[in-house]
């Protein structure tokens, strides 16, 4: 009988290994070239070298029960990590996710352990009928609507500008902020009194990132379509607020196309010498979420390991 083959840290056979090594070769050579580049493997959360930390870490206390929510990116990282609490405090979800079906399942049950109910969503939310077709089908399925998280995002690294191609450049602004307009357009008529809107910008807006010239500017984005959104719908009773992480350990930083030797020193320059966790972030999604923040529109948090930023 053949002899199955050595697993490596996570899970993965040394052929699995040697491909993805390949396979981050190939696209650091073609970005190198400035030539359009191919959507990048989604990791798993497994494929990192050490799980991030999504568990909720206190008991709930019903702050959004009977509510339903759509997190976009939902699937892992920061959004695990938010539809975990969320469902720990009452509300259902439905579970926007790109290419990681494993990661969605793995998080819808995450969901239905708290004893709450989830859909996950395979959709591409930069494109333009993807808003429409999420909203549907949650409410179709779960009832309602009361909260929308615009968390998904993606980005690629690049040391001059002149490496940014223009498809790179059009699909990082599609998922990142296109897709927010394109949710909020579908998800409005659902949205009543006391509902919220919570995106998702980056601590990159207010620093600057020389190496993520096209993300960064997608955060800038997000952070002034936040505030103005909240201008448009404050009357409505509706309320709408961003979260600003810092480096977090998820699959979109490290795997993000960032060298090994950056990665070793991820969130290291932080005044806390460390990455954040998403179970760190996700309790200012929360709290934004829910009655705690009645009085709070157009702002936002920072999670960032206490680096001081104006806004």
């Amino acid at each position: 009988m053949a002899k199955k083959p050595k697993a490596g840290k996570i899970g993965e056979t040394p052929t699995e290994k040697k491909g993805k090594k390949r396979a981050a070769a190939k696209l650091e050579k073609t970005v190198g070239k400035a030539k359009s580049i191919p959507r990048p493997p989604r990791d798993r959360e497994a494929d990192l070298d050490r799980a991030p930390r999504w568990e909720p870490r206190y008991p709930g206390s019903g702050r959004l029960a009977g509510k339903v929510a759509i997190v976009t990116g939902g699937d892992s990282g920061i959004g695990r990590a938010i539809c975990a609490l969320f469902a720990r405090e009452g509300a259902d979800i439905a579970i926007v996710y790109l290419e990681n079906k494993v990661d969605a399942a793995d998080t819808v049950a995450i969901v239905e352990a708290e004893g709450r109910r989830a859909i996950a969503i395979k959709a591409d939310v930069g494109k333009p009928a993807a808003g429409e077709a999420i909203v549907k089908r949650a409410v179709e399925r779960l009832g309602r609507l009361d909260i929308l998280v615009n968390n998904a995002g993606e980005q690629h690294p690049a040391a001059d500008i002149r490496d940014i191609a223009p498809d790179q450049l059009q699909r990082t602004f599609a998922t990142n902020i296109f897709g927010m307009f394109y949710l909020v357009q579908a998800a409005l008529p659902h949205l009543g009194k006391g509902a919220a809107i919570v995106n998702c910008t980056s601590v990159t807006m207010y620093q600057g990132s020389k190496g993520l010239l096209d993300y960064s500017a997608t955060k800038g984005a997000i952070t002034a379509f936040t505030r103005s959104l909240s201008e448009n719908l404050v009357e409505k009773g509706i309320r709408v607020n961003a979260v600003a992480p810092g480096p977090i350990w998820t699959p979109l930083n490290p795997r993000g196309g960032a060298p090994v030797e950056k990665v070793a020193h991820f969130g290291e320059g932080t005044p806390m010498k460390r990455p954040g966790e998403p179970n760190e972030v996700a309790p200012c999604f929360l709290f934004l979420a829910c009655d705690d923040s009645s009085y709070m529109s157009g702002q936002v948090l920072h999670p960032n390991g206490g680096t001081i930023v104006n806004g």
